[in-house]
């Protein structure tokens, strides 16, 4: 178990609960109302650190090592059932971007989604989850086959944003990501997008159009990473804490802009410290906003989702 600065008061009362359980297993010595106590603390500790996170701690929490990605959430929630499709039938496969058919019951979704990786190797082969324009154009090619047969689409956002090489923008990687978002609005079908670490710029947005936008507690989205913002109001990274809380890139106030329109609530101390509960939870969501939205007509779905963009930044004096 990796742990963040701020969470540095748990792991010692976890140490602490470990030492005092193997005295009792190991002497005759009954240490019951001591780990009880210890149990206690341990609890209100963690409550007391994770309902007060500031923007940049949930920014650190979004890419905490042990986080789960997409290919973890495909495999908990779609099983066997998942298909992976491959290729944008134009340059290659990019590894960033995973995609493919799977179902929930007895009902098909196409699901859409960047991966990361988890060691060394595994991040190189998938780009850091950032997607080539050929990732966002076997997303789309993928939607399109979704529409095609009538399949609802679920989008799976996790990346530090689409890959800024020479190539990518070579290859238009601009154009792939207007086209994406060009081609969501007036998709046929329903589309579910969830934000389960971080949403950052145009490479979220390539795959972020739903007519349900949910956001899993502990995750960002923003038209740039605090790091960045920083590097260029402050010349520096040192100030990515202000960037953060300036941003206003957490749920709870993307909720409140309304351009998201749930929070999933996370287990207490992240979706990697319980991750069958997260998976529960994303589940839940997924099935009860595709109760809301499967009655729609294709036109009803398309006016619905442009209204919804149309509306925001509005400003009312």
């Amino acid at each position: 178990m990796e742990y963040l600065e701020f969470e540095l008061p748990i792991k010692e009362l976890e140490e602490q609960l470990q030492k005092c359980q193997v005295i009792g297993e190991e002497s005759d010595v009954d240490v019951t109302e001591t780990c009880k106590q210890i149990e206690k603390k341990l609890i209100a500790t963690k409550k007391d650190i994770y309902k007060n996170l500031t923007p940049w701690q949930r920014v650190q929490m979004s890419r905490h090592p042990s986080r789960p990605y997409t290919l973890d959430y495909i495999k908990a929630l779609f099983g066997d059932s998942f298909l992976e499709l491959h290729g944008d039938r134009n340059v290659k496969d990019d590894k960033a971007m995973i995609g493919g058919l799977g179902k929930i019951g007895d009902q098909s979704f196409m699901i859409v989604g960047q991966q990361k990786g988890y060691n060394t190797k595994t991040r190189q082969y998938r780009n850091f989850g950032m997607a080539n324009p050929e990732g966002y154009r076997k997303a789309l090619r993928l939607m399109k086959s979704a529409e095609k047969f009538g399949i609802p689409v679920i989008t799976l956002i996790d990346t530090p944003g689409a890959y800024p090489g020479l190539e990518a923008e070579e290859r238009g990687q601009g154009e792939a990501i207007a086209r994406n978002i060009l081609e969501m609005t007036r998709l046929k079908v329903p589309i579910i997008t969830i934000i389960i670490g971080e949403g950052a710029s145009g490479g979220a947005l390539g795959i972020g159009v739903g007519d349900k936008v949910l956001m899993l507690e502990n995750t960002w989205y923003s038209v740039i990473s605090p790091e960045s913002c920083s590097s260029i109001l402050w010349r520096s990274w040192e100030f990515k804490e202000q960037a953060a809380e300036a941003l206003k890139l957490t749920a709870s106030d993307m909720k409140k802009m309304k351009l998201v329109d749930q929070i999933i609530k996370e287990p207490l101390g992240g979706a990697h410290s319980d991750r069958e509960k997260t998976f529960l939870a994303v589940r839940d969501a997924i099935l009860k906003t595709h109760e809301e939205l499967k009655n729609l007509s294709p036109k009803d779905l398309v006016n619905n989702r442009m209204d919804k963009y149309l509306d925001m930044g509005v400003f009312k004096g």
